[in-house]
């Protein structure tokens, strides 16, 4: 293993529970319930795999007045996020990897300016060796795309790497880019479907960078058994 590969909402910084909600209010204020069962569908990907917004007004019967009422949803997901921090173990891992010369990069499906602002705003803009986003390939996870330009963008074959992830869809794309994955659910995921990951980790708390190699080496040695069979 000589790279982690971080996924950003939900992995590094709770900001999903806080999207969630806001999506559930907007629902809820036009008559309709939003399952979190149904709205995880899109986490860790884009609308384009499931867009709630077309999902609404399928259920309304007709358009939405969307300028307005995302508007009051940004507002909202500002405010239940304030005074957010980084994910229990987080920075430890960060720091960990850099003093064992292991390469750190973002793979996210979010856009370049959300990322960028909430790396600044947690202080770990210079804790990466490349962030790669949405922005910078065509497609967003679930397909591989993502991973495979961030290992790219750090010299390293995919199988190289290890992906950490909070999402189904992110898993899915890991999978897809040959990069072993270790799954940290955030509040939001809890209860997807997580097979075929190296591991299901509670939370990062405690967790070194050895354990993360070992599960990658475990990983590794049952695939090429398979392979073998």
């Amino acid at each position: 293993m000589r790279a982690i590969l971080f996924d950003f909402d939900g992995l590094m910084v709770d900001t999903e529970t806080a999207i969630y909600e806001a999506w559930r209010e907007l629902y809820e204020d036009h008559g309709h319930e939003l399952p979190l069962a149904t709205y995880v569908q899109c986490v860790g990907s884009t609308f384009g795999h499931y867009d709630p917004m077309a999902a609404l007004e399928e259920l309304t019967g007709g358009p939405v007045e969307w300028e307005r009422v995302l508007a009051k949803k940004d507002a909202r997901i500002h405010e239940l996020q304030a005074g957010l921090d980084t994910m229990p173990g987080v920075r430890e891992v960060l720091a960990e990897a850099a003093r064992m010369g292991v390469m750190c990069a973002v793979a996210s499906s979010s856009q370049r300016s959300h990322v960028g602002r909430w790396l600044a705003r947690t202080g770990l803009e210079g804790a990466f060796e490349a962030v790669l986003t949405r922005d910078d390939v065509a497609r967003a996870k679930p397909w591989p795309d993502l991973f495979l330009a961030a290992s790219a963008a750090l010299g390293v074959m995919p199988e190289e790497a290890l992906v950490l992830e909070d999402s189904h869809n992110g898993l899915r794309a890991a999978v897809a880019a040959g990069v072993p994955c270790v799954v940290v659910p955030s509040p939001v995921t809890r209860g997807s479907d997580f097979g075929g990951a190296a591991a299901v980790l509670p939370t990062l708390h405690e967790v070194s960078v050895g354990q993360l190699r070992e599960i990658h080496r475990g990983f590794a040695l049952a695939r090429a058994g398979k392979a073998g069979e």
